[in-house]
């Protein structure tokens, strides 16, 4: 019988403030070079031309809403790459190639791969370097059988480059590895997620856990006060009651005339921003068409401050994912096949890739959000009339972290009140 490779990817929610186990490289990497001077390849690069990971955010964005065109939409890519790249680890020829291509690496040579496994490991350490208004925390964590444990190249490089944990499992008593591995994940989320794993079977000889959790208070707060009763206005046909909240301020924001959106930044304390975008009545799908890392760059560069009443719903939804299948819509298969290459694990070929699943959760409220992002940016006072913006009909949110360059979150709000 064939083993099989249980991939489980997780966004988790936790609650206590962990302090930053990095401090010593906290500050050496920027948006564009880590500290060695080596390309950090996973920063949103808008001088560079050509795919590249930040156009992965987007591909998995357009297949999740292939499939859920009127529902909720939300997603970790920061969790769905680490998760791979950690597995890639281990992978070897095309099924190697297939990963990082898969996740917007191109031009795979030996040096190549070693930098996007440094770039994974730095970017994942600044993140977890936050100050007091932050909590972002990114981990990760190997289930191996007893009596199957993966070679000592491949521990060491997972722990190199992933910090990941290691555990032993019994998955021949599929029950209880699944209890154990649902009771990590359950401290580990303070009893946010207390079952990620449905079922195991038991020729499963490896279980890889990634998590990642964001929590950040925005850098003006909105009034509870303030906060009323509205509706949002889920289709052309159907509305829901909402608690509105609501803020005059100034906000760097740019109206695409081109693509009929409006588009806000949202400043955290820290260093990460909210995109909020806006479709006009009709064009959200003109709008899902048109996203690419050229067009955030765009937007970017045309955020303007602008004197707004800001109305947000106060939001709380999740997203669960069969990461296995849409990665296969997207042509990333051999990794799921009896062809898979993943003799850097076992050191044999009989491995493969059972099951691959994702987790998110928002929860957005008058101080700030929970599995999203923090930027700080300055706003200068304008004294000009308010102009009402209100987020009452489905909008896009991408939350991007600004020292590495990184998204972390990106989504859809459909339904505010569909958990």
């Amino acid at each position: 019988m064939k083993y099989l490779l249980c991939l489980c990817l997780l966004l988790v929610v936790l609650c206590a403030v962990t302090l930053c186990r990095h401090e010593d490289i906290c500050h050496e990497t920027d948006n564009t070079n880590l500290h060695d001077g080596t390309e950090n390849l996973l920063t949103h690069n808008c001088e560079k031309e050509g795919s590249n990971y930040a156009d992965f955010v987007f591909r998995f964005y357009k297949q999740v809403i292939s499939k859920e065109t009127d529902k909720n939409v939300f997603f970790s890519p920061m969790s769905i790459s680490t998760a791979f790249a950690m597995l890639a680890v281990g992978a070897k020829s095309t099924t190697l190639s297939e990963i990082f291509e898969g996740l917007g690496f191109d031009g795979l040579t030996e040096t190549r791969t070693h930098d996007i496994h440094e770039s994974f490991h730095k970017v994942s350490a600044v993140l977890n370097c936050t100050d007091v208004n932050i909590t972002l925390n990114i981990g990760n964590a190997l289930f191996t059988a007893i009596g199957n444990e993966p070679q000592e190249t491949f521990l060491q490089n997972t722990k190199k480059f992933y910090e990941a944990e290691f555990f032993s499992s019994n998955f021949h008593e599929p029950e209880e590895a699944k209890k154990q591995i649902n009771k990590y994940v359950e401290e580990k989320t303070k009893g946010k997620i207390p079952e990620l794993i449905g079922h195991l079977d038991p020729s499963t000889v490896l279980v890889l856990v990634n998590y990642i959790y964001f929590k950040a208070t925005w850098e003006n707060s909105f009034d509870p006060l303030r906060t009323y009763e509205d509706d949002f206005f889920v289709n052309t046909n159907a509305s829901v009651r909402v608690n509105m909240m609501q803020r005059d301020s100034n906000y760097d924001s740019y109206y695409d005339q081109d693509l009929s959106c409006e588009v806000v930044e949202l400043p955290y304390q820290g260093t990460a921003r909210a995109l909020l975008i806006l479709p006009d009545d009709g064009k959200m799908k003109q709008v899902e068409d048109a996203l690419s890392k050229e067009t955030v760059c765009k937007w970017d560069s045309k955020l303007t401050s602008r004197r707004l009443n800001l109305q947000l719903p106060k939001i709380s939804i999740s997203g669960s994912y069969d990461v296995r299948k849409l990665f296969k819509e997207m042509g990333i298969t051999e990794l799921f096949s009896g062809n898979a290459d993943l003799s850097g694990i076992s050191g044999s070929h009989d491995l493969r890739v059972s099951q691959a699943v994702h987790k998110a959760l928002l929860e957005v409220d008058e101080a700030g959000t929970e599995a999203a992002g923090a930027t700080a940016i300055i706003l200068t006072r304008v004294f000009r009339p308010f102009v009402t913006l209100k987020f009452n009909r489905p909008f896009i949110l991408l939350i991007t972290e600004k020292i590495t360059g990184t998204t972390l979150f990106m989504g859809k709000i459909v339904d505010p009140t569909q958990k």
